[in-house]
């Protein structure tokens, strides 16, 4: 990797999370330590060729109480310090970091550095912690040159050896170091003996367009779960709510739901009434593909928005995004179905 071994400067943003805590020797109780010490807890950081600097948001918080607001005030600092840096480093609690980054990821139109998401599993205070090699590595992912220019360009989610694309990837275990998946889309690097990049996976945003920061996001939307037996009454009290402009609809196998006819009648209003509904798979891999079966031809009809191999977390984060932009139904089922920032196959 010598070629890479260009002197880089990151930028370390610690949000909250396991990773940021330390055990208190008397109470056992986790908190969180002072980042400005960051090397007497990680020395190792010295030995990488890189100048690392760390920042924290105004509030530290666990990442179950991270919201859209806290994603701006996020993009905002990554914004204010882009030209400072080569590459961005947050440090993020994993229960929600596929919902922060996958976030991010549609707030930065043409993005050409790296901003990698990580955390861990275990306190970095902890002798058996993953937090050391999460951050070392990702360090070295967000500092990666090649002919003096970045080599990752896109946001990425760090955790256990491998940097994924972050708007594929979703939390699929609370308890193993492996945490995140990629199921429909392979990983971009994985980290051995020697960093090992896949060039064929990695997102390009046109180089010579301005890098563009967007910080409007829509809030009025609901992720609804299909399941076996969900009865009318429960569909519209969950749907028939004052302004909601968006529903993550996950559905059964390659997007498939009931066939009820109170069922179709109340999807079909709501989009006639200008909400956005998307069909999203369950599944943890595979597509949504409208028409493949009865049970979801009628879906296709009334112009449901086809979500194809979108993470629900995904999804969630590019209807806050597109919503914002007054849209008209047709444009935003022609722009949802597309790829804006490699989240879902052509």
């Amino acid at each position: 990797m010598d070629k890479f071994a260009q002197r880089s400067r990151v930028l370390i943003i610690y949000t909250g999370g396991t990773i940021g805590m330390m055990k208190d020797a008397e109470t056992g109780s986790l908190r969180p330590f002072d980042f400005d010490n960051l090397m007497s807890y990680v020395p190792e950081i010295r030995l990488l060729d890189h100048e690392v600097d760390t920042i924290g948001m105004s509030r530290i918080l666990d990442s179950s109480d991270m919201t859209p607001s806290s994603y701006v005030e996020l993009a905002c600092i990554i914004e204010a310090n882009y030209e400072d840096y080569d590459g961005f480093v947050v440090l993020h609690g994993s229960d929600t970091m596929s919902f922060t980054a996958s976030a991010l990821s549609f707030m930065f139109e043409n993005l050409q550095k790296p901003v990698i998401f990580t955390g861990s599993q275990l306190p970095i205070g902890d002798l058996r912690t993953d937090a050391k090699e999460n951050l070392i590595t990702s360090i070295q992912f967000a500092g990666l040159k090649a002919k003096g220019k970045p080599v990752i360009r896109e946001v990425g989610l760090y955790f256990e050896y491998k940097l994924y694309r972050a708007n594929r990837t979703t939390k699929v275990n609370a308890d193993h170091f492996e945490a995140f998946e990629s199921a429909n889309y392979p990983a971009l690097a994985e980290s051995g003996v020697d960093l090992i990049i896949d060039h064929s996976a990695l997102y390009r945003a046109p180089a010579k367009k301005k890098f563009t920061v967007h910080k409007e996001l829509e809030e009025n939307i609901m992720i609804l779960k299909v399941f076996p037996g969900i009865t009318e009454q429960v569909m519209k009290n969950m749907l028939l709510v004052p302004d909601l402009q968006g529903v993550i609809l996950e559905t059964f196998g390659s997007g498939n739901t009931k066939t009820d006819r109170w069922f179709i009648d109340l999807l079909r209003s709501m989009i006639d009434k200008g909400v956005a509904v998307v069909n999203v798979t369950q599944c943890l891999g595979g597509s949504v593909v409208m028409g493949k079966y009865e049970t979801s031809e009628q879906l296709r009809q009334m112009g449901m928005i086809s979500g194809k191999d979108i993470t629900t977390e995904s999804a969630l984060a590019k209807l806050m995004f597109l919503l914002t932009k007054n849209l008209t139904p047709d444009v935003m089922k022609t722009l949802f179905e597309t790829s804006l920032r490699g989240e879902i196959s052509h």
